[in-house]
C-alpha cells in the first residue's frame, strides 16, 4: 500500500484527525492541500495550516496551506482550484472540518446551529461537489479517486438524537452525502465512504469539552491509519461503506491497539457518539 504522488484535500486539517491522515500520506510522499481557517495561533487551539504544513513536509510530503472557511463557496471553489493549479489534480478529497456543540433544543442558539449546518453539511456538500470534477479525472487516469468524510453510520435511534438534536442532525448531514453520493458517482469510479472511531478520540477540541478525560481516550493515529488503509482500496469496489476504526484494523489482522492508547493499559474507554 502507498499513497505516494496522491493528491490530496484535506478541511480542517492544521490540527487532530485531519493533520493526524495528513502526516501518514506525506509519509509516503503525498501532496497534501490544508484547507482550514487558521492562519494565526489560536489562545488554546494549537495548529495553523502554516504549522500544519512544516510538519507535512518534515514528514516527507509536500504541503500547500490554504486559507479557507468552508462555509464560503467562492473560497472553497478557489481553494480546490488553487489545489488543482499547484497539484495538477485531486485524487482524494478528505471532508474532515466539523463543529460541535452538544447542546439540548432549548439551549442551542440559533448561530451555533446554523454554525453546525455550515461546516458540517454544506461544508460537506459544496467541497464534495467542487471536487467532483477532478475526481473525475483522476478515475480516469486510473489513479484511485476516494472521498472519506469523517461522520457516523446512520441511525434513527431516538437515542442519539435527544441529548443533542442540532449537532446529531448535521453530523447525520454528512453521513447523508455519503450515502447519496456513494450511489451517485459509482459509475465514475469514485470511492465515497465515511469514518468514525469506535472511542472517544483525543483532540484539542475535546479536551475543550467540560468533563472529558482523555486519559480514556485514543489518540488520532488511529484514525490516520484506518484511513490509510481505506484510501488505498480499489475506488469501484470499496464505495458506500460507513467504516468504524477497530473493525477496519481488524479486517487487516491488526488486533491489538495498545498503541493507540493515551494512557497505556486502559481499557474502559469512552465510547464515541453513535454505536452501539
Amino acid at each position: 500500500m502507498s499513497l505516494k504522488d496522491k493528491r490530496i484535500f484535506i478541511t480542517g486539517g492544521s490540527r487532530g484527525i485531519g493533520l493526524a491522515i495528513a502526516l501518514r500520506a506525506a509519509a509516503d510522499g503525498a501532496k497534501v492541500a490544508i484547507a482550514a481557517k487558521t492562519t494565526d495561533p489560536h489562545p488554546s487551539l494549537p495548529g495553523t495550516i502554516f504549522t500544519a504544513a512544516e510538519e507535512i513536509r518534515a514528514a516527507g510530503g509536500e504541503a500547500l496551506p490554504i486559507q479557507c472557511d468552508i462555509r464560503d463557496e467562492a473560497q472553497i471553489e478557489a481553494a480546490i482550484a488553487q489545489t488543482v493549479e499547484a497539484f495538477g489534480g485531486i485524487d482524494i478529497l478528505i471532508n474532515n472540518a466539523s463543529a460541535i456543540n452538544l447542546t439540548p433544543t432549548e439551549k442551542t442558539p440559533a448561530k451555533r446551529f446554523d454554525l453546525m449546518f455550515d461546516v458540517n453539511v454544506r461544508g460537506t456538500y459544496l467541497t464534495s461537489q467542487a471536487a467532483i470534477p477532478h475526481l473525475r479525472k483522476s478515475a480516469e487516469a486510473g489513479r484511485n479517486p476516494h472521498i472519506l468524510t469523517l461522520s457516523p453510520p446512520l441511525s434513527m435511534k431516538s437515542k442519539w438524537f435527544k441529548p443533542h438534536l442540532a449537532y446529531t442532525m448535521a453530523k447525520y448531514g454528512m453521513s447523508m452525502c455519503v450515502l447519496g453520493m456513494a450511489d451517485e458517482f459509482k459509475r465514475d469510479g469514485i470511492a465515497v465512504n465515511a469514518l468514525w472511531p469506535r472511542t472517544a478520540i483525543d483532540t484539542a477540541a475535546l479536551a475543550m469539552i467540560p468533563g472529558v478525560d482523555t486519559d480514556f481516550c485514543r489518540k488520532p493515529e488511529i484514525l490516520s491509519d484506518t484511513a490509510y488503509i481505506i484510501l488505498n482500496r480499489p475506488s469501484k469496489e470499496c464505495t458506500g461503506n460507513f467504516f468504524v476504526d477497530d473493525e477496519v484494523l481488524a479486517s487487516e489482522g491488526i488486533t491489538d491497539l495498545e498503541k493507540y492508547s493515551v494512557k497505556p493499559g486502559t481499557t474502559d474507554f469512552l465510547l464515541d457518539f453513535f454505536l452501539d
